[in-house]
């Protein structure tokens, strides 16, 4: 029998039921964009880990990429749209300031349910799968489409050395279902909203980052968040099957590793290699990469965490669909 991950006071229990993904369509490697930002493959590999990333192809938006990855989460957890409770899209890419992306994502699949975006950049994710695991244990629906989905290309100055190479596109979808066991535990979340300013858009509209101060607060502030997220879940750190964390930074990922003392042999998560960082699909991306590829076991426990502008930051251990 499973390890039951400390299910609600109603009695009812969630879990991750079925997952999906959609990256863009168009490969951009290093390569490509070097000269506009007088550096090298060399050295955005070793500054963050980063070997290409994935930005829309001309057919390809924000919504086409959420509803793809959503309907392969739904097909997946054998779930209809008319049995989906609520749509929760968690992005700060969307094309419009009102409305919502949500509820196109919804009508689109056939849905009329409630919908709603989620503004915490990169902790959209987590913060998504702990809403819908919420509304599932509370009674409010059985069903919960959670998705994480970023065109951030679109938002990048191009000649900008410090963030012009960092961010991708792409979505990751979550169908969090009732269960007879949980297999989604109470969520270590908070916020900084002192530190708001280290990520944010600038007056033209391109994404502007400290980069320093970020990645100092990621790689030793975050840490302690996850370890309350194991002590949430009543497990420890050798119980787990996998750690995938937000994929910002290949060198914040080691230096939380290392703070965690996890095991040499723990699958980790490292999406950001080829998919670059996709914010609020980050996430989902990571792990339906790990689960594809066999480094992490269906089934298994996860640690996920997502921290970024805000600043925003949420974890939590998942079992695997």
């Amino acid at each position: 029998m499973p390890t039951d991950l400390r299910p609600a006071s109603t009695g009812r229990a969630a879990r991750i039921a079925g997952l999906g993904t959609h990256r863009g369509s168009r490969v951009v490697p290093n390569d490509e964009l070097v000269a506009a930002i007088d550096s090298s493959d060399e050295w955005i590999r070793q500054r963050t880990g980063i070997e290409e990333r994935r930005w829309v192809g001309p057919d390809e938006t924000l919504l086409s990429m959420s509803v793809s990855a959503a309907g392969r989460a739904m097909d997946r957890a054998e779930v209809t749209a008319d049995q989906i409770g609520a749509v929760l899209v968690a992005t700060v890419s969307a094309p419009d300031r009102m409305p919502a992306i949500a509820p196109r994502v919804a009508e689109a699949l056939g849905a009329t349910c409630a919908a709603f975006d989620i503004s915490a950049a990169c902790a959209g994710y987590c913060y998504g799968i702990a809403l819908a695991n919420d509304l599932v244990t509370a009674g409010t629906a059985d069903h919960v489409l959670v998705v994480g989905a970023e065109h951030l290309s679109q938002f990048l100055d191009p000649t900008d050395r410090g963030t012009a190479f960092i961010f991708g596109d792409g979505a990751g979808a979550a169908v969090v279902s009732l269960s007879e066991i949980s297999g989604i535990a109470p969520v270590a979340w908070g916020s900084r909203g002192d530190k708001w300013e280290l990520i944010r858009f600038g007056e033209d509209q391109t994404v502007a980052m400290e980069g320093r101060q970020v990645f100092r607060w990621a790689a030793w502030d975050m840490a302690p968040v996850a370890r309350r997220a194991l002590e949430l879940a009543g497990i420890t750190a050798d119980e787990l099957d996998a750690f995938i964390p937000h994929q910002a930074n290949a060198r914040i990922t080691s230096e939380m590793v290392k703070q965690l003392g996890l095991a040499a042999d723990l699958p980790v998560a490292d999406d950001i290699r080829f998919s670059g960082n996709t914010s609020a699909a980050s996430v989902p991306l990571a792990t339906e990469r790990m689960l594809t590829e066999g480094s992490a076991p269906s089934g298994g426990l996860a640690l996920q965490i997502g921290f970024g502008a805000g600043l925003a930051y949420a974890a939590q251990v998942v079992r695997l669909p």
